[in-house]
């Protein structure tokens, strides 16, 4: 006969699962091999996508972009660093900011261990964001992330890649994101993040081969992965039921803040204090 027991929490941003049965061995042991199978369906489900993606047609890059690098001037062959593939993650971090999108610093958390694989192998993978490289720099060496960080500020890289927005879009309320069009972003949310992928052939030429938005990067966050094997999952309990309720940047955990709805940290101010991390 199962008992049920309700898995407890430690405090306000954590909730409890559902009730679970407490079954003997044997009928967990079933349980298991039960869903194993959905799990290997999934598997190979995974697999036959992957095929298709690299089965994608590309498009070649005409336009010759230009970033700002810690070396100076760089172009978009530049970035590809002496490999044939190149892997641009598209960071939230606009013009005006001082601090990166607590999203997008989630998942540039899980860049460093991967880095080194990735450049053995024929993949080099560098983070693009519209902020000045100045500022890039300084929250990079914060965060103690070691990918190369340059700026598109003065390039069309990001609105040709539709994850950054002008003021005429935004005015009418409508942005193209995620290939479609996005109503009611808020006015002063210009960037977005995403991934676009590239290969460059013997000859110099560069090819656009793939881009994800939104959920399509959540597979190169490492921590959901855990998360999504462990007992209560993602957990995450506010309205929007995305991680603004609970991630922070990794070295803010122990500060009081919070995280507003445009994925931006906001710290509570000091005593005597003038001003918040914004």
């Amino acid at each position: 006969m199962s008992t049920p027991v309700t898995t407890g929490f430690k405090d306000n941003a954590v909730k409890p699962g559902p009730p679970h049965a407490v079954v003997s061995s044997e009928e967990w042991l079933e349980a298991r091999k039960k869903f194993l199978e959905k799990e290997k369906a999934y598997t190979h489900m995974r697999d036959e996508l992957s095929r298709e993606r690299m089965a994608l047609p590309w498009e070649k890059v005409e336009k010759n972009y230009v970033f700002d690098g810690p070396d100076g001037k760089v172009t978009l062959a530049d970035l590809f660093d002496g490999r044939s593939q190149l892997i641009i993650q598209h960071f939230m971090f606009g013009p005006h900011e001082k601090i990166g999108c607590v999203g997008c610093s989630f998942a540039a958390d899980s860049i460093n261990g991967a880095l080194p694989h990735l450049e053995h192998h024929d993949v080099s993978l560098v983070v693009v964001s519209r902020a000045p490289l100045e500022v890039l720099q300084a929250f990079r060496k914060r965060m103690e992330w070691d990918f190369k960080w340059v700026s598109s500020g003065e390039s069309d890289f990001n609105y040709d890649y539709h994850v950054s927005f002008r003021p005429e879009e935004l005015e009418q309320g409508k942005v193209n994101y995620n290939y479609g069009i996005t109503e009611g972003l808020p006015k002063h949310v210009e960037d977005l993040p995403g991934l676009s992928v590239f290969y460059k052939d013997e000859a110099g030429d560069i090819y656009h081969t793939y881009s994800t938005y939104g959920r399509g990067g959540e597979l190169q966050l490492i921590t959901y992965n855990y998360l999504d094997i462990a007992p209560l999952g993602r957990n995450e309990i506010n309205a929007a039921g995305d991680l603004t309720s609970w991630v922070r940047h990794h070295d803010k955990y122990d500060a009081k803040g919070h995280v507003d709805d445009t994925g931006r940290y906001h710290e509570e101010k000091a005593p005597g204090s003038c001003c918040s991390e914004e």
